[in-house]
């Protein structure tokens, strides 16, 4: 997700708030959060509400960010998605 964000505000620094940020349009990542190992699904769960509404807004935005390519491979199915590993 981070390095989505990144490929985003270079290519798009005045959606991104370069140069004025009120012109910002892309949505800021959700913070990270510190676990401990044992916490691992606790944290997994609270970050899944602010990483689901950045996606949200990620594809309301404009068709030329929304629909550019490093969304479409962000979003894109893998084989591992599709068949993932039994536990």
């Amino acid at each position: 997700l981070f390095s989505l964000q990144m490929q985003l505000l270079d290519k798009f620094p005045i959606e991104g708030g370069q140069k004025d940020p009120k012109q910002r349009i892309i949505p800021f990542l959700p913070g990270k959060i510190l676990f401990r190992r044992s916490h691992v699904r606790d944290v997994a769960v609270k970050r899944l509400k602010p990483i689901d509404e950045y996606c949200r807004a990620l594809v309301r935005l404009p068709p030329h960010i929304s629909q550019c390519d490093e969304v479409f491979r962000f979003f894109e199915a893998r084989p591992e998605d599709l068949n993932p590993p039994k536990e």
